[in-house]
Parts: C-alpha cells; structure tokens; sequence
C-alpha cells in the first residue's frame, strides 16, 4: 500500500484516511506517524479519529529502549531510530483548528468514560496530499472535564532547550502559545464546550492501515 500522490484536496470527506505526522525536532524527516480516519475537515477544523489497533510510526532508541524510558539527560542526545507500534486503549480523538500551534486531543477510559483533553502544543499543521505534518514542542496541558489544569512536560521543554533543540527565541514562541491556550481553557469556548466528549466513532469505519511509503515527502506529489 502506498499513500496518496495527488495535491491534497480542499477538504477530506468523512471516513477518509490520511497520515498525521510529526518531524523530528531540528528535521525535516518525520518520525512519528498515525494513519487516522478524518471525522470532520472543514475550513474551521479537523477532526480525525486514531482507532485502537492501528499500527504507528514511533522513534525509538537506537539500542531499542524506549524514549520515555531513557533518562531526561540523555533522552534527545543518543541516536535513534523508529518502530512500529499498535495504539492501544480505547483510541484518541484529535482537534485541530487551521494555523493555531496547537492541537486538542480527547482520550476516554473503557465504557467511553471521558477522561481529559489534551492540548498538545505543536507547530501549525501544513496539508499535503497523504495527511498533515508538524513538528512537537514539547510541552502540553492537560484539561479535566470541570476545566481545571496543568502543565505537562516541563522538564522534557527545559531539557530540549538545554540540549539546542529549540532556542530561545522559539522558546519564548511555544510558551506564549502555551499561555493563548491555557486562556482558551479558562474561556472554555470551542473545543472544550462543544460536546466532543459525547462523540462516538462509526462502528463501521475499518482501521487505517500504515502505508509504505509512510514517510515520503510531502512534495513529491
């Protein structure tokens, strides 16, 4: 299976699948990618849904430990490589609005108890014909249902300064974006207030598969 090799269209319909990825931090490579099924795309959102099961690109340590489980002071300094995993528990659900740096996720425990959003703070997606692409920045929010929050990753944002992953002046960029999205929790408008909590996957949709070609570029179209 190979993905798409046409420009990418003014929006996906319904039931689509595409790639959404993120390149390595200072890259222009992707290293982490989860073939989704787009529930809405329109001018204002998209909406995609990564279904349990599906196989995903993820990075890893050369030696094949696991990122989060290498210490902090070593964690963006060894070599790596990526691996395939399958997403487990009951799938995510990920927002996100055109040119904002950030996207919104939605997890739920078993019997679809709604647990959090997650706001994960990220460059402003660019489409291309097989999905999006972005980049991480590290540090995240964590959102209650009753709108209370966090900080997440804080010492994962300071070590990738420390080590020249982001500079300061980028820095500076992604905490001010942390603190516009932290004030969209407080306004608790769109997404937080939008019912997204209550949605339910089509029990029909079959999972995305991971294409070859998973990690072509995105101009060669």
């Amino acid at each position: 299976m190979t993905a798409e090799t046409s420009a990418p269209p003014a929006h996906w319909p319904v039931g689509a699948h595409i790639l959404w990825r993120y390149r390595a931090n200072g890259a222009t490579h992707p290293h982490i990618c989860r073939p989704v099924t787009v529930v809405r795309d329109t001018p204002a959102l998209l909406a995609v849904w990564v279904a349990p099961g599906t196989v995903c690109v993820k990075p890893e340590l050369a030696d094949g430990t696991p990122v989060h489980r290498e210490p902090l002071a070593t964690r963006y300094t060894k070599p790596r490589r990526t691996t395939l995993s399958r997403w487990f528990g009951m799938g995510v659900l990920k927002l996100a609005r055109p040119g904002e740096p950030w996207s919104v996720w939605l997890f739920w425990d078993r019997d679809w108890q709604f647990r959090n959003f997650y706001v994960n703070l990220e460059e402003p997606r660019t489409r291309w014909a097989g999905g999006v692409d972005s980049e991480d920045h590290f540090l995240d929010l964590e959102v209650g249902p009753d709108g209370s929050w966090r900080w997440r990753d804080e010492d994962e944002f300071a070590q990738a300064q420390h080590v020249g992953l982001l500079d300061g002046e980028q820095a500076e960029r992604v905490r001010a974006a942390g603190r516009r999205a932290v004030a969209a929790v407080r306004a608790w408008g769109t997404p937080f207030a939008d019912g997204w909590e209550r949605w339910r996957p089509d029990p029909h949709w079959p999972v995305p598969e991971l294409p070859d070609d998973w990690d072509r570029s995105p101009f060669n179209t």
